[in-house]
């Protein structure tokens, strides 16, 4: 019998960056790429799927032990990136910019949908796909600031929360996207489960 857990590559998912200037006419696009899904990511599947703590269960699970996504953060991450390609690990937990900007849930400009898992058109119905729509306008982030030089962005993440603790679900470290406080990024995050 084997004791080494084998985790499956079906837990994965794809990201698409498209910078717009303030016509709307794209500038860039990245198309799509993988991104890594992180252990606590897998933690807060297996909180969600327990209801609540460890240990027996002493009544309803508390309110809320477990949610799911939050928001994104944003970060310029490392300059070091732009000379070499130094992926994300599924071991990561936070940003490297701790000055990071988040798109909370709640913003008007921040979107969740299921999508049929065949067509990738968006369903009211539960599917094994999400799609994460976020839309960095004009100054948003607001840099450069008092701790940013430039509006280059490199590196961004999905957050959640368990037991009262943000937790990062997926990482992405990314070619540095020079966004000016004119332009608008349209971020797509596909997770397929």
């Amino acid at each position: 019998m084997h004791s080494a857990e084998i985790v499956t590559g079906e837990l994965r998912g794809l990201y698409r960056d498209v910078v717009r200037d303030p016509r709307g006419r794209v500038t860039w696009d990245s198309d799509w790429r993988r991104n890594a899904i992180v252990v606590d990511c897998r933690r807060l599947l297996a909180a969600f799927v327990r209801s609540g703590p460890a240990g027996p269960p002493v009544g309803p699970p508390p309110n809320p032990y477990a949610q799911g996504i939050l928001g994104i953060r944003v970060g310029a991450g490392n300059e070091a990136w732009d000379n070499t390609t130094i992926s994300a690990s599924p071991s990561d937990t936070a940003l490297t910019d701790p000055n990071y900007y988040s798109l909370p849930r709640t913003d008007p400009d921040f979107t969740i949908d299921f999508l049929d898992p065949q067509t990738s058109a968006v369903v009211s119905a539960a599917t094994n796909k999400l799609q994460i729509v976020a839309k960095f306008g004009p100054n948003k982030p607001s840099w450069p600031d008092g701790k940013h030089a430039t509006g280059t962005l490199r590196e961004f993440g999905l957050y959640g929360q368990i037991e009262g603790a943000q937790v990062l679900l997926n990482y992405v470290r990314h070619p540095a996207i020079a966004k000016d406080p004119q332009s608008t990024l349209e971020r797509t995050i596909w997770l397929i489960f």
